[in-house]
């Protein structure tokens, strides 16, 4: 036998495998096509639960007592207890063996997660004597204690005399004075960091206090060792002085502007209270603008304190799995990520199954932003026409579920043709108007890159600015390089090129809203793929190398939110399916579907999927804020995977 005869028996026994494979792949596929048409809101959107850690159930219970103030007598009996003991009971669910807190599955304790959730425990009656309470105080005492925690939870626990006034930082409500353009102004911050103080200035300046049960207090889990100084001739020292200067001038009495100050913070509230499901539809906002308008004497039974309480109580899940808090709702995202999934994964659809699909694709349509919100600060001469994540935000649109929601419209067709074409180009003109100077694009924002922000003292959420990222770039790439290539061709180029600039030395790129080099590897390469980038350029090969070499030898790929705190623990974790899937997806833009590599991840999709078409994942693989808030998207393990599955059947089965 020839070499040559050997060579193509072994190609075709190869290309027989791959073939197989992608067979098995179609039905895993199709499973999970079933499964996600079966949960299809009937107004036409998808919304999975969206978890989160123990710190929203613990602000829950503190918010209770914020509402519902301790008897005459000092005892503390709120109507909603039942919620409360159930908060309490997933709070206890999460507690670690060592007495902690953590802040995403599988991570260490994390002291302010577990002050908080000490507190809400003792408020709701865990005598500090039990032993699971004896655990969590040694716990938070090893890890620094209270002066340890961050600023918003040393500010929650002074609104309870919890901790000195003294020692938390000024948010000084004339922040909403200052210019629009002001860089040290409301908008030179991130979006949801403006939503969150814009309350909190207003409880600060009205130095906001609320009774606790009588003899209710938490010295027992103070070091009495403050944290480290700040460097001198440092930017955060000279804060920590300008926050030393506002406390004496607030003290002075000399407050001439402070009414105006706070009636300015207040009318920016309110405005941002409507056509919204809440400030910001996020939770921290919401929870803050709850506590800031019964601090502007708003009473029970006002209309607007009662919508925002209603609001608030709708993020609560009640159900066989206990009580759970989500920090927001997803239906947006969750829908132009269901739709692109499926629509990409099929090929023919029965009928019924095209109707829910243009339903869905309806629903988008009517979802698009169509007045401006804070984005038009830095553009003003740009029309709305973007997508916000939640049911209701009008404020605040973002480019990422704009651009998704734009690849997701490409594949389906609503039942008004003519107002979706509309809606598609008002969509690409507004994504092109909000790329930043860099080149790259930001969640809300343009240009919110003022670095000099990030020293405040209240800036420890690590979240202070929405900067430009690789993922959401790439994301955006991709949907203007499909949907407008000519009309774009600039912005593409600069969105190229900023790729090509921020991709780290091994080949990966750092992800901003998904945990972590695996998801930015993921988009960063789609976007170059789209763009036209040849799979043969040095750097998107080296991203290929990247992605194969850091394989887990079960077929999968998994990344803990650990490597958001040590790099060098990138994709290092254990196999998750929607990880596994961004891994596929990268390789599959970088030209890669027939290697050892692509095959051992496809079967472990294939092998992993529960037969009723879903996957499961303990594990939380989406990022809030970078090593302060992670999230676990219920649906990711659905979607992503199908992603995979349908892009590999339709190379290998059809050579699509």
């Amino acid at each position: 036998m020839s070499t040559v005869q050997r060579w193509s028996g072994a190609h075709a026994i190869a290309r027989t495998r791959t073939v197989d494979l992608a067979a098995a792949g179609e039905q895993a596929a199709d499973r999970a096509c079933r499964y996600l048409f079966n949960r299809q809101n009937v107004a036409g959107y998808w919304v999975g639960e969206l978890e989160a850690d123990t710190t929203l159930e613990s602000d829950y219970v503190a918010l209770q007592l914020w509402l519902y103030p301790p008897a005459a007598d000092g005892s503390w009996n709120p109507p909603t207890r039942g919620r409360v003991d159930a908060a309490c009971c997933r709070i206890l669910e999460r507690q670690l063996p060592a007495g902690g807190w953590n802040i995403y599955a599988g991570g260490p304790a994390n002291v302010s997660a577990s002050v908080k959730a000490y507190f809400a425990l003792k408020l709701a009656g865990f005598h500090p004597r039990d032993e699971r309470m004896r655990r969590a105080r040694d716990r938070i005492r090893g890890l620094g204690g209270v002066e340890a925690a961050n600023s918003y939870t040393k500010i929650y626990l002074s609104y309870f005399g919890l901790y000195p006034r003294s020692k938390i930082p000024s948010i000084p409500p004339e922040i909403f004075l200052l210019p629009e353009n002001n860089r040290f102004g409301v908008y030179g911050m991130s979006s949801w960091s403006r939503a969150i103080l814009a309350p909190l200035s207003i409880l600060s300046a009205k130095k906001a206090l609320r009774a606790v049960p009588r003899g209710f207090h938490l010295e027992e889990i103070f070091s009495g060792v403050e944290p480290e100084p700040a460097e001198r001739l440092s930017w955060k020292q000279f804060f920590l002085l300008v926050d030393k200067g506002l406390k004496l001038w607030e003290a002075s009495g000399i407050r001439a502007d402070r009414r105006k100050a706070i009636d300015a913070a207040a009318e920016w509230m309110f405005a941002r209270l409507e056509d919204s499901d809440g400030l910001g539809a996020i939770y921290p906002a919401m929870m803050n603008s709850i506590m800031a308008l019964t601090e502007l004497g708003l009473d029970r039974g006002d209309p607007r304190l009662q919508r925002e309480i209603e609001r608030f109580d709708a993020l609560i899940l009640e159900d066989e799995e206990g009580f759970r808090v989500q920090p927001c709702h997803s239906p947006v995202w969750d829908t132009a990520m269901t739709v692109f999934a499926i629509a990409s994964a099929t090929d023919d659809l029965e009928e019924p199954d095209r109707w829910a699909l243009a339903r869905a694709a309806d629903w988008l349509v009517r979802k698009q932003v169509r007045k401006k919100g804070d984005w038009s600060v830095k553009r003003p001469r740009a029309e709305p026409g973007g997508w916000y994540f939640e049911h209701a935000n009008e404020f605040y649109p973002d480019t990422d579920d704009t651009a998704k929601a734009l690849l997701a419209l490409a594949l389906v067709e609503s039942n008004d043709a003519e107002r979706q074409r509309s809606a598609e180009r008002r969509a690409v003109d507004w994504l092109a108007a909000m790329q930043s100077a860099d080149g790259g694009w930001a969640a809300f924002d343009a240009d919110n890159n003022a670095e000099i922000l990030t020293h405040v003292p209240f800036a420890d959420h690590n979240a202070m600015l929405d900067p430009t990222c690789a993922d959401i770039t790439g994301r955006v790439v991709e949907a203007l390089s499909l949907r407008a290539p000519d009309r774009c061709r600039a912005a593409i180029r600069r969105g190229v090129d900023y790729l090509r600039r921020n991709q780290e030395e091994d080949g990966s790129w750092y992800g901003r809203w998904g945990v972590n080099y695996l998801y930015g590897t993921c988009f960063a390469l789609r976007g170059l793929r789209a763009a036209g980038e040849d799979p043969r350029e040095a750097h998107v090969v080296r991203a290929g190398e990247w992605v194969r070499s850091v394989q887990n030898r079960d077929g999968g790929w998994g990344e803990s939110a650990a490597s958001y705190d040590d790099p060098a623990r990138k994709a290092e974790g254990p196999s998750t399916a929607s990880q596994t899937a961004w891994a596929l997806l990268a390789l599959f833009a970088a030209d890669d579907y027939e290697t050892d590599s692509v095959e051992s991840g496809i079967r472990y999709l294939i092998e992993h999927q529960h037969e009723n078409g879903s996957w499961r994942e303990p594990f939380f693989t989406g990022t809030g804020f970078p090593r302060v808030f992670y999230l676990r998207y219920h649906l990711y393990p659905l979607y992503f995977p199908l992603m995979a599955l349908g892009e590999y059947r339709r190379r290998c089965l059809r050579g699509a």
